[in-house]
């Protein structure tokens, strides 16, 4: 991902907020790794979790964030309640 020339909506997402976290993406063919052993997976996965909850934690800011500015957000437009002279 990070050697494509062209990258869709969804790719350019992830790369933005990967860019900000220490990571290293490796593709190993599931041929090529058919021997690996449990320790070198456990320890694949453990740095995966710390990766995970930066990501989660992150997240949760993002939705919270969300969340404040739709509450202080007001309708416009033809929502609002027009005056009518009488």
């Amino acid at each position: 991902i990070f050697t494509q020339r062209d990258l869709n909506m969804r790719q350019r997402r992830w790369l933005e907020l990967l860019k900000d976290y220490d990571t290293n993406i490796q593709y190993d063919p599931g041929k090529a790794n058919v021997v690996a052993d449990a320790l070198s997976r456990k320890s694949g996965m453990i740095a995966g979790l710390k990766v995970e909850e930066e990501i989660i934690r992150d997240l949760e800011r993002l939705d919270i964030e969300r969340c404040v500015k739709i509450e202080h957000q007001r309708a416009s437009g033809l929502l609002q309640q027009l005056d009518i002279p009488v």
